[in-house]
């Protein structure tokens, strides 16, 4: 039996990549402000708003995404930075 390296896991990790499809399109829904608890999702700890790369939403939704979150922020559901 041969041991697996550090190398080869990351290897494996590399080649299994992310999940294809956005949640959004499956779903067959919309971002709305309304839905503001599944937005922590995309947000990164800090609460910038992350890129469609890490979420896997695709371009049409991730721009509806961005504007969903600002209002949510706007109405004070959702905070602008985290201390």
């Amino acid at each position: 039996m041969m041991k697996k390296s550090k190398k080869d896991s990351l290897l494996i990790a590399k080649r299994k990549g992310r999940e294809k499809g956005c949640t959004f399109c499956k779903n067959k829904t919309l971002p709305r402000w309304e839905d503001y608890e599944k937005y922590g999702e995309f947000l990164s700890p800090r609460g910038r708003i992350l890129a469609s790369q890490y979420t896997g939403v695709c371009a049409k939704h991730q721009r509806k995404l961005i504007k969903a979150i600002k209002q949510a922020r706007h109405l004070a559901l959702l905070p602008f930075v985290t201390q």
